[in-house]
């Protein structure tokens, strides 16, 4: 795990308890893409290839009745809209580019799904300006049938 740095610290001062969860996240960003970088803003955490990919904050995506305790905001940029219950807030701000806001409180929330999005996202930006189509580097699942009544 990377040592955090005192920008770090200092970003993560107002909610300490979410440090542990956002190293763990760190840890993953890094082990699976390992020429990514990282810039510690006041607002936000970003992480980019060639441009920005993945954000990390403390946004209030939904009313704080329905935000868990300790959480984290983890922002991805997308071609196309995920259909997941786990994705807060979703908007297209212009033709081709989807912006996700997903809250994450727990560790077991990293997980696989997770990790497909954020894969979509390091390709998505990648390809940003190159005139390369891109698509998604994970199959998205078909709805079922209970979602699909919902």
């Amino acid at each position: 795990m990377r040592k955090a740095d005192m920008d770090t610290i200092m970003f993560f001062d107002p909610h300490p308890d979410v440090l542990p969860l956002f190293q763990a996240f760190d840890a993953i960003l890094f082990e699976t893409f390992p020429d990514v970088d990282r810039r510690v803003q006041k607002t936000q955490i970003t992480y980019y290839n060639r441009h920005v990919f993945a954000c990390i904050s403390f946004a209030r995506v939904k009313r704080k009745a329905e935000l868990p305790e300790g959480y984290m905001v983890i922002t991805l940029g997308l071609p196309t809209p995920l259909n997941s219950e786990r994705v807060a807030v979703k908007t297209e701000p212009y033709p081709g580019r989807w912006t996700h806001h997903i809250v994450v409180s727990r560790p077991e929330e990293l997980d696989e799904e997770l990790l497909s999005w954020i894969k979509d996202a390091y390709v998505f930006a990648d390809a940003k300006g190159r005139n390369v189509r891109t698509q998604r580097m994970t199959p998205v699942p078909a709805p079922s049938e209970s979602a699909a009544r919902k």
